[in-house]
């Protein structure tokens, strides 16, 4: 792209100044040389070593500098200075900076198939070239979305410090700039000890990533790690996480466990998100099923020990029934729910914490108590006064009634049960509204009374059988809602332990 800027055709330069060598690169030493068939100054064959690599690493192996004005000079004492500053300068500018060099080679003494990785020194400098490389536009605010979800985020390059600190503060991305060399400098006990206050580190090895990754890993934090070049392919293997990009190496592709077709950090939030609202969803839909089976339990097991309604307080097709009109819908309605609010801003929970804790058990075990005393209670009261089989239909339907209740606390167990975002989700709307009209269709229409031996209910039936789920409920709700706040003060307390970064090279996916 620069030959272009000034013109030149890389294509039929390429045909006339043919490369006959190069060395194997090798990213320790952060530069490329090729060897090429040029005629020199003299007008004399010769072999020319152009050189592009880091400017520090460029300038030990210096003799000379183009002098526009003077030609040749040594690139020694004042010089070395002007360098070394404007390299700085760039780099304050987020600029990637490269320096351009060569060297002349007699044909008959230049041997191809050599190690030529030592002839590049005594080089003569030639410029040092600014590389605009600018974060994407959503790098920042994606950062800033991972930081409110837990996610510390560090950039691990192989750029210049001063490019590397100057990037991330575009990108919003805080903490102490190193070297790699100062990072693996540092003691195990040190590493350890200030690890938590790196946000960056430059100038990096191979043997660097997958450090910061152990490091960090004996913290107790979940690494992700991204990267594309086969330098990067140890660290993604060794993180928790393996994320590699879809324009880089196979080498690397085949090390992670995630392949970012777009190459864009956002997408990694955006994965998170997406990860969060499913374990979301999955766990609603667990505390739902579990709920429920613990009221079935439950009022089976008193009607037997108390002999309500002759121990058979539903028969097995109103069971089914209330099974397929209520657990079987509503849990549809609570796995595809959309996520809730505010999910990106969260602490990421312990990974070691399962989905159905203890608490959560005794929780439920209490929510089928509750299912299994409100149900009996209107069968034994309404049994000695109107009959077993109205006593058995106002037992469906304030069995199913609660169920309802419950999986509407279950939608979102931070908020209130009540709140309008629980009723924004079309989908749940939809599920809960179904369940309500087939529950209504079963005492309604005569072929369901026939089957499953139901009977039409009046108002003050329907009102009794609601008020009894509604203050059934209301405990529930009650209890839930102590019990939320106990969790959240138990957070506090303990501080949130944030996920660990994906460490990336470039995070904007440049």
């Amino acid at each position: 792209m620069l030959a272009a800027k000034g013109g030149i055709d890389a294509v039929s330069t390429r045909e006339r100044y043919p490369r006959i060598a190069e060395p194997p690169f090798d990213a320790a030493y952060k530069l490329m040389a090729t060897f090429c068939k040029m005629t020199g100054a003299s007008g004399k064959q010769v072999i020319r070593c152009f050189v592009k690599g880091a400017p520090d690493q460029l300038l030990p192996r210096a003799a000379t500098v183009i002098d526009a004005d003077n030609g040749p000079a040594p690139a020694d004492g004042a010089f070395r200075q002007r360098y070394l500053a404007e390299n700085q300068r760039l780099g304050e500018q987020g600029l990637r900076v490269i320096a351009t060099a060569r060297k002349d080679f007699d044909p008959a003494a230049f041997d191809p198939g050599a190690h030529l990785l030592p002839l590049v020194t005594g080089l003569e400098l030639l410029a040092l070239v600014g590389i605009v490389d600018p974060p994407r536009p959503t790098a920042r605010a994606s950062i800033a979305t991972a930081k409110k979800a837990g996610i510390r985020v560090r950039m691990i390059t192989g750029d210049y410090a001063v490019t590397a600190a100057a990037v991330a503060g575009q990108l919003g991305i805080h903490g102490t700039v190193l070297t790699g060399a100062e990072f693996g400098a540092m003691s195990e006990e040190e590493a350890l000890a200030k690890v938590d206050g790196i946000g960056v580190i430059a100038r990096v090895s191979p043997e660097h990533k997958v450090r910061l990754v152990d490091v960090l890993r004996k913290k107790g934090q979940i690494v992700a790690m991204t990267g594309d070049g086969v330098n990067d392919a140890p660290a993604v293997k060794k993180a928790d996480i393996g994320i590699a990009m879809g324009t880089g190496t196979e080498v690397t592709q085949e090390a992670a466990v995630m392949i970012l077709t777009d190459d864009n950090f956002s997408t990694i939030v955006k994965a998170v998100e997406l990860g969060r609202g499913l374990y979301d969803n999955l766990t609603r839909y667990i505390r739902f099923q579990i709920g429920g089976l613990f009221g079935y339990i439950a009022t089976f097991l008193g009607a037997s020990i108390f002999n309500i309604a002759e121990g058979t307080p539903l028969l097995p097709l109103q069971t089914l029934w209330v099974s397929f009109t209520m657990l079987s819908i509503q849990s549809v309605g609570l796995g595809y729910s959309k996520p809730a609010a505010g999910l990106m801003e969260r602490p990421p929970l312990p990974p070691s914490r399962p989905i159905l804790t203890r608490g959560l058990i005794v929780w439920l075990a209490f929510v089928g108590l509750l299912m299994a005393i409100g149900t009996l209670s209107v069968i034994s009261w309404v049994d000695q006064a109107h009959g077993l089989d109205i006593a058995r239909t106002m037992g469906m339907v304030t069995f199913t009634l609660l169920t309802l209740f419950f999986s509407i606390e279950s939608k979102d167990e931070r908020d209130s049960a009540f709140s309008l975002d629980t009723f924004s989700d079309k989908t749940f709307r939809i599920t809960t509204s179904g369940s309500f009209v087939l529950l209504n269709l079963s005492t309604v229409l005569s072929i369901f009374r026939t089957v499953m031996k139901t009977v039409t209910l009046d108002v003050v039936q329907w009102l009794i059988c609601t008020a009894v789920a509604l203050s059934v409920a209301a405990a529930e709700i009650r209890k839930a809602v102590l019990r939320q706040r106990t969790a959240a003060t138990a957070v506090q307390s303990a501080g949130a332990r944030p996920e660990p970064p994906p460490p990336s090279e470039r995070p904007s996916g440049a």
